[in-house]
């Protein structure tokens, strides 16, 4: 094992909203240093990925995410670091009580409606490199490959692969906490069938208006097959007959749902599917045009063909459906990008379970041992939720990962 070159407090891994939002509530917690990793310091996937996507989170709640800690409201009003623990005051000579601060982008638009993500991807932009900037934060772009736990100890020992030397040099430090903010990625799992001439078109890229205008010809007769219901569906759907109607007038599409759709509601003081039902633009434009009242009137009813089927029949519905389509996009939910390599110093190989009511992890499924120093934060490591009707959820949302990190963090430190 190599020698560490460095002792952190904490080290971080990822830096998409949920390493934002983590890396705030360790400073808030007076908790130095702490060592930032990732590949590029650019936003995530929301900022890459997803500048065009509408959003179903208020805005009024990213303005809220921005300026829940103290390190997040001295960065967005540009006090200078006299102290980093200070709340920032007019006596600084800045901006405060969001008067003309960083965030008067979001600020400016409605607080109640949603927007596109591309303002909340440049507030995390903001504050990536605000907190990067912040005594305390060391910030290290490469990846973390392995650790190590020392369970005599309690520290784990981070082997790193630095992004910005062309060997890829790895180096070895020590930290009494690591926390995972590694991500998640579009589920594009393998057909049950195999259709000569069917490509995947990547979710991404569908999400994207622009780039789903370059991906697709204008010219050639097209089907595109969309599978899922979810809100990432709808948009997809909604994209591609934008297309459709306008520019490539021989695109059709085929939309394949195993249920009904299903919507948020705002009951007494709360949200019925908060985190599974659709939201703002999506859930309008579903409402007007995918319901089996709306749809038939619907100039959507020209280029889309919904086609419902129960769980369990896929492999016959697409064996027949799919026949003549060239590309299909499954909005189908994320899976958890990969994590380092985790082991014990005695050898023993950490495959974590995540705990989603503290933030840490177990050994494995199998064990109630809570691995010492190891937690983990976002859309990977969400937490989970019960609503008043009993229903069991994963909070998503800028907001929602602040929420539960301010709750947890007191405990791992």
């Amino acid at each position: 094992m190599d020698t560490p070159s460095q002792t952190y407090e904490a080290v971080v891994v990822g830096s998409g909203p949920a390493g934002i939002t983590v890396v705030g509530n360790l400073l808030e917690q007076k908790l130095s240093p702490i060592l930032w990793v990732d590949k590029s310091f650019s936003g995530g996937r929301i900022n890459y990925a997803y500048r065009e996507v509408p959003s179903n989170t208020k805005v009024g709640l990213f303005v809220d995410f921005a300026t829940a800690l103290a390190p997040f409201r001295r960065i967005v009003s540009s006090t200078p670091s006299r102290s980093r623990w200070d709340e920032p005051s007019e006596s600084d000579g800045v901006a405060v009580s969001g008067k003309a601060d960083k965030l008067q982008d979001l600020r400016s638009l409605d607080q109640g409606k949603g927007c596109d993500l591309s303002h909340a991807a440049d507030m995390c932009l903001i504050l990536t490199e605000g907190l990067r900037r912040t005594p305390g934060v060391v910030a290290q772009p490469g990846q973390v490959e392995a650790a190590i736990l020392d369970e005599s100890t309690r520290r784990w020992n981070v082997t790193l692969r630095d992004s910005a030397i062309s060997s890829g040099q790895s180096s070895t430090v020590s930290a009494k906490r690591m926390v995972l903010c590694t991500g998640s990625s579009p589920n594009n799992s393998p057909l049950p069938v195999q259709i000569p001439g069917l490509y995947t078109l990547d979710l991404d890229c569908a999400l994207s208006p622009t780039l789903l205008a370059t991906a697709l010809s204008p010219d050639d007769s097209l089907t595109v097959a969309v599978i899922g219901a979810s809100h990432s569906a709808i948009l997809v759907l909604r994209n591609l007959y934008n297309l459709a109607s306008t520019t490539k007038p021989k695109l059709r599409i085929k939309w394949f749902t195993r249920h009904p759709l299903r919507y948020a509601e705002f009951m007494d003081g709360w949200i019925l599917r908060d985190n599974t039902g659709l939201k703002g633009e999506a859930a309008t434009w579903a409402k007007q045009n995918l319901e089996p009242e709306t749809m038939p009137d619907s100039d959507v009813a020209k280029y889309v063909t919904k086609i419902q089927y129960p769980s369990g029949t896929e492999k016959e519905i697409f064996e027949r459906e799919m026949q003549g389509v060239e590309y299909y996009v499954q909005a189908i939910g994320y899976s958890r990008d990969p994590i380092p390599s985790l082991k014990t110093s005695t050898g023993r190989t950490i495959q974590p379970k995540y705990d989603h009511s503290s933030g840490g992890f177990t050994y494995d499924s199998k064990s109630e041992s809570k691995v010492p120093g190891l937690f983990g934060a976002g859309i990977a490591f969400p937490e989970r939720v019960t609503d008043p009707h009993g229903n069991v959820e994963y909070a998503v949302g800028f907001f929602k990962f602040m929420r539960y990190i301010k709750k947890v963090v007191p405990g791992w430190i």
